[in-house]
């Protein structure tokens, strides 16, 4: 049976006769499935790079947008997919979410096939990516129902940490997978030397960057099968127990999920230019943010029945200062993490894989640079770290203290962002700027790390102020508020690239986490403060 009616892990002996296997057949559907959802959000940080490659007519400021469209459209999306399991079942939300990022994939792959495809379709199959985006919501409320509280801190790392390598496996798999005819189709030619984690590819070879959207068909489809056969969904009193049949169930979370579109969309109108079908009127981004997510607030408390009464019991969160408080904390670790990850390739290409020469006395920045890194061999790496770490985090936050832990990761982000920024300059200054790689690098994988480890310690610390009933809302709205770092950064670095100052995003983010420390001290690490060192 697909649906479980009796569900009490609490009760030992029912967890050990039947709730454990139940709830880690769910678990380990539940990994895989959330990993290609951070995949299929995240592949245009790699997809943009063999643009770059194979000649795609797109300016690199454009190319940034597609990684941040994707990143406003997940982060919203996430608002609305907190609240799914309740009202539509684990099983359903989960399959369901999980065959929907069959669409962009499949667009991408054929949108890919032709360099002159338009640059608002690929803005379009970006903004069906935030699908991804929003999945980590819906996949983390869902595992939290099927373990005991004992035992739920390992299930949600396992199922965050392993998820967040979605990030990681695309930046492998996809150059890889773009080496093969595996899916047909013509392949096209490198203009600029590519590469795979393995080496470099010669400019000349063929390539075949459709296969960065066909290549996750692979694992959906069967991922989306077995999901069906093998998940549940819990229709017990403390969870589901008005579960409606599944096409009911899809039903809801279609409405819902186009909500978060609408709100979405309507950012993205304010923002873009006519060109890409915006309003023109580029409204700032800082702007467009917070009425994104009042927007989408607004709309899904006027829905009726269940989920408004579900949403305001949830909105009591908002009354609450730490909610506010926790919320910038978190964008600083995990925003960082998200935001550097969908935007790290492509920097490294912009910056180090050109030469910035004078000519004519003016700075030029399109000379391709034949000694310059392949972004593909590096940009998985600061990925790879900051979820590997991110378990070590909540473990020295569980002896030394969350916000102490926390502190001591917003010190080292503010040195490593202004020495990545310092060399950022100096390479976009230089006709030889892989001279500057490596402590580029250095510095910002060690960047990479504090955000991993800050984001294990941000959760203990709001385990620790919050009470039961608002901890689980109050990881749901900061992951929600942390995720538009996806939008953010990519946005910021494209637009300080276009106005060949990149550096400047760098030493913005730097002060930013100035200002976290001076936040995260006042409210838990200075005396007498309301809940110190949590």
């Amino acid at each position: 049976m697909s649906d479980i009616k009796k569900w009490d892990v609490e009760d030992a002996q029912f967890w050990e006769s039947e709730g454990k296997k139940i709830a880690n057949r769910n678990l380990w559907i539940s990994i895989p499935s959330l990993l290609c959802g951070f995949a299929v959000w995240l592949y245009w940080s790699i997809i943009t790079i063999q643009m770059i490659n194979l000649g795609f007519p797109f300016p690199k400021a454009d190319l940034f947008t597609l990684g941040a469209v994707a990143g406003l459209t997940g982060a919203t999306l996430r608002i609305p997919s907190s609240f799914f399991i309740r009202l539509a079942g684990g099983r359903n939300t989960i399959v369901f979410t999980t065959a929907l990022l069959m669409i962009p994939a499949i667009g991408a792959g054929i949108a890919l096939q032709d360099i002159n495809t338009p640059l608002w379709v690929f803005m379009a199959l970006a903004f069906l990516s935030g699908i991804g985006g929003g999945n980590f919501a819906s996949s983390m409320s869902n595992i939290s129902f099927f373990f005991p509280k004992k035992q739920q801190g390992l299930a949600l790392g396992l199922n965050a940490g392993l998820g967040n390598f979605g990030v990681t496996t695309m930046q492998i798999l996809v150059p890889l997978a773009m080496t093969f005819g595996i899916f047909g189709g013509e392949p096209m030619e490198l203009v600029n030397t590519s590469g795979t984690l393995i080496g470099k590819i010669p400019a000349g070879s063929d390539a075949w960057i459709h296969n960065a959207g066909y290549v996750w068909l692979i694992f959906l489809i069967p991922l989306a099968i077995v999901g069906w056969w093998g998940m549940n969904n819990i229709k017990a009193s403390h969870v589901s127990p008005d579960l409606p049949n599944p096409v009911g169930s899809f039903s809801i979370i279609t409405g819902m999920l186009l909500i978060g579109f609408f709100a979405a969309a309507v950012g993205l109108w304010l923002m873009l230019p006519e060109k890409v079908g915006g309003s023109g009127f580029g409204v700032s981004k800082w702007i467009v943010v917070p009425v994104v997510i009042a927007l989408t607030v607004f709309l899904l408390k006027l829905l009726p029945g269940q989920i408004k009464e579900n949403l305001s019991r949830q909105y009591k969160i908002f009354d609450n200062k730490h909610t506010w408080v926790m919320s910038v904390i978190y964008t600083m670790t995990f925003g960082s993490f998200i935001g550097f990850a969908a935007a790290f390739g492509l920097s490294i290409k912009v910056i180090f894989g050109f030469q910035h020469v004078m000519v004519e006395g003016v700075m030029t920045h399109n000379t391709v640079n034949p000694n310059g890194p392949s972004a593909l061999m590096y940009a998985w790496m600061g990925p790879f770290i900051g979820a590997l770490i991110r378990p070590v985090g909540g473990w020295i936050s569980d002896k030394v203290g969350g916000a102490l832990v926390t502190q001591i990761c917003a010190f080292v982000m503010v040195g490593s962002a202004v020495g990545v920024a310092y060399y950022m300059q100096a390479a976009y200054a230089s006709a030889t700027p892989e001279d500057f790689f490596v402590p580029f690098l250095v510095l910002f994988l060690i960047l990479f790390a504090a955000t991993g480890i800050g984001n294990g310690s941000t959760f203990r610390t709001i385990s620790m102020v919050f009470n039961r009933e608002q901890a689980g809302p109050v990881l749901g709205w900061t992951s929600a508020v942390a995720a538009y770092g996806a939008f953010i950064i990519p946005k910021v670095l494209g637009e300080q690239i276009k106005l060949t100052t990149p550096e400047n995003a760098l030493y913005g983010f730097a002060i930013f986490y100035g200002v976290c420390i001076v936040i995260n001290w006042w409210y838990y690490l200075r005396k007498g403060a309301e809940f110190k060192n949590p």
